[in-house]
């Protein structure tokens, strides 16, 4: 893999860190177990399986291919299982190691699942009556490698 497939690689997880850690910060108690509907999974579970995601895109970059369907832990748990998961696959990536899968499946399967999820995330913030503020994404400080819970403050909330 080219070292600027990599980067891209890293920056979009590193876009799952900030957008991830807006939806999630400063939920109330409740939030984690929300339902909009009776069929509809709750932000823990989602939390939990975008963790998956990422543990899932590891093994892919690792060569193993492996899944798992993890229960949510706690909110505060799963909110660091998700950062704990994000970095251990930024590390990978940030490595001299081996890929071993491409960047493009790599970015389309798991990275671009998260996405989605975060985005769900941020709707049941709002339908749960603790909206997220929006945000113009476009001017945000996101570096690779920024992939944890300390993310610089947005930069244009509207």
């Amino acid at each position: 893999m080219t070292d600027a497939k990599r980067d891209m690689l890293r920056h979009a997880i590193a876009t799952v860190a900030y957008r991830g850690r807006k939806a999630v910060d400063n939920a109330p108690d409740s939030f984690a177990t929300f339902r909009s509907s009776d069929s509809s999974r709750t932000p823990a579970e989602i939390l939990a399986h975008v963790g998956d995601l990422f543990d899932w895109a590891l093994s892919l970059a690792r060569g193993e291919q492996k899944w798992q369907n993890s229960a949510p832990l706690p909110w505060t748990q799963e909110r660091a299982r998700f950062f704990d998961a994000l970095s251990a696959f930024d590390v990978w990536l940030a490595s001299d190691q081996p890929i071993d899968a491409s960047p493009e499946q790599l970015f389309q399967g798991p990275v671009a699942d998260a996405l989605t999820h975060v985005g769900q995330i941020a709707l049941l913030r709002r339908l749960s009556g603790a909206p997220i503020r929006g945000e113009n994404y476009f001017v945000a400080d996101i570096v690779a490698g920024r992939v944890g819970p300390d993310q610089v403050m947005p930069r244009r909330e509207f």
